[in-house]
């Protein structure tokens, strides 16, 4: 039985609520929308803290000549409540008003938006794009999460036992906290000691340059510092002032989002002295959001679980069909790939070796559907969708690209598809959410071992892996192992139980159904938070 009496505000820079309300970007949005939503399903004392983005994340089309471009719309949300509240954040010693949003229509516990966008202020621009453009801008935009947040908590009368940080984002919010205690008279020191004890942190990224730093004069000259000294700073996060190591240093405990994942960022910040443990609490996903409860049903006998899933096959061509104006074959195998156009996740991976993989595609044997975005500063991962494009251009009956990846997109791929291809470079994926939407829809995953999947998996009986989990510095040396063991096991195992043994493919989608339902929904995630970081 976990005990619930710690009230928790949980500041997260982005939230993916609806598809209809533009704050997420991709995973780590997800996962905080999922977490709200299921902390209200419940009952757990809880509230969200982020930022009312007035252009949202980018808008990624497709031109004409098959390259991504990125544009952005104001957004207006009628059905957000004025709390009433404004809270003053100090931004290049300028006064920063922030208007205080509440949303709660989305089956979540209360969500509160900062937003700057108002008459009153010389920047109005601050709480414009996510993850917009330059450090500058980033440092503003959490001054405002961290700092507005706490100032907003106490605004709005909310008491909170637990400030958890989800990403290095939200760290000025511990800055605020050790702020209040030394305006009370406390020293650096016992401040910091302090704020350790209701502070906790989640730590996403297992790529070192992912993680966020800048350089320490930059937090002065912005005000970051919140009246802390160079020294004091460089004490909680080094020089240049690393955010992930500040908030490792600040919080009583950390966790990574998968065990892979935590063996990974125990190893990577082993140097730093006087951070908490990171334990693996493993991420998991909100079930009525994303799950056909019908396919659940089916799992348990109420039901023909393949009728059930072609209903999804179908409203998935359809919706391709829809956007795209082509449409797939319902008796062919679709394997689904949608995630962050980033070059440890190989997204056009499958595609390495054309002489494999022509016929299979020429055939109709596979047809692959993609879907995801770069960052918009992110040539390389632009370079990654413009191959994935020019691939469905090459083999229109069989490669299709959903442009401007959303929920909606998410949600109909991890229903519809057949299988849930995802083929990072152990140890890059951190945990990997849409392969466990896709294992409770009874889309069979075909993975490398990395993020979840190492915990999940049992080879042929609900899902497959290939490269046994090899690792190595050698990129090269990576990528030539993990695609022999690709096309071996698509073409061994994968095709010929699709093809051949439909019964033994139904009894594997019953499998990844019932192996996941339980310990991947949400619930299990928060009981591990209450009672593994929280009390």
């Amino acid at each position: 039985m976990v005990k619930k009496e710690q009230r928790v505000a949980y500041f997260c820079m982005e939230y993916g609520l609806d598809t209809k309300m533009k704050t997420y970007a991709g995973g780590l949005g997800i996962l905080a929308g999922d977490y709200l939503k299921g902390a209200k399903d419940h009952d757990f004392p809880m509230v969200g803290i982020g930022i009312k983005w007035k252009q949202g994340y980018t808008d990624q089309r497709i031109d004409d000549e098959g390259k991504p471009y990125d544009a952005y719309h104001n957004y207006d949300y009628d059905f957000l409540e004025d709390t009433g509240v404004k809270v003053t954040v100090t931004i290049r010693r300028q006064d920063i008003v922030c208007k205080v949003w509440k949303v709660d229509q989305f089956g979540n516990v209360p969500l509160y938006l900062l937003d700057t966008d108002l008459p009153e202020n010389p920047e109005t621009w601050i709480t414009g794009q996510l993850y917009g453009w330059f450090g500058e801008e980033r440092i503003a935009q959490e001054i405002v999460l961290g700092i507005g947040g706490v100032k907003a908590l106490r605004a709005l009368g909310i008491d909170t036992d637990i400030y958890h940080f989800n990403e290095g984002h939200a760290l000025f919010a511990g800055f605020e906290l050790m702020k209040e205690k030394m305006d009370q008279g406390a020293s650096f020191e016992s401040a910091w000691e302090e704020t350790k004890k209701e502070t906790v942190f989640t730590t996403h990224t297992p790529v070192l340059q992912g993680n966020e730093s800048h350089p320490i004069e930059r937090l002065m000259y912005m005000g970051a510092n919140n009246g802390l000294t160079v020294e004091q700073l460089v004490e909680l996060g080094g020089a240049p002032f690393n955010m992930t190591v500040g908030a490792l240093r600040l919080s009583k405990k950390s966790n990574a989002v998968a065990e892979l994942h935590s063996e990974t960022a125990n190893d990577m910040w082993s140097h730093v002295e006087g951070r908490s443990e990171i334990i693996p609490i493993t991420n998991c996903i909100h079930r009525p959001t994303w799950v056909d409860e019908k396919m659940l049903k089916a799992a348990e006998g109420e039901g023909d679980l393949w009728q059930e899933h072609m209903k999804n096959k179908r409203d998935l061509i359809d919706f391709i069909e829809d956007r795209n104006g082509i449409r797939l074959d319902e008796d062919k195998m679709i394997i689904g790939f949608s995630r962050r156009a980033a070059p440890y996740k190989r997204s056009d991976f499958i595609f390495t070796d054309e002489e494999v993989i022509a016929p299979l595609l020429e055939s109709k044997t596979i047809q692959i559907v993609f879907s995801g975005k770069a960052h918009p500063l992110d040539d390389n991962g632009k370079k990654i969708v413009k191959s994935l494009v020019k691939m469905a251009k090459q083999y229109p009956e069989s490669v299709i690209f959903l442009e401007n990846y959303d929920m909606t997109i998410g949600k109909m791929l991890t229903r519809g598809s057949d299988v849930w291809l995802n083929n990072p470079r152990r140890p890059k994926e951190a945990s990997g959410t849409s392969g466990m939407k896709a294992a409770m829809n009874g889309v069979l995953n075909f993975s490398t071992l990395d993020g979840w999947w190492p915990e999940a998996c049992e080879h042929g009986v609900n899902g497959w892996q290939f490269g046994d989990g090899f690792e190595s510095d050698d990129e090269a040396e990576l990528d030539r192992h993990d695609l022999k063991a690709l096309y071996k096991v698509l073409k061994e195992e994968v095709l010929p139980t699709y093809y051949e043994n439909h019964e033994k493919w139904v009894e594997m989608m019953e499998a990844s159904i019932n192996s996941t339902k339980e310990y991947y929904a949400i619930k299990r995630m928060l009981d591990d938070y209450y009672s593994k970081l929280y009390q």
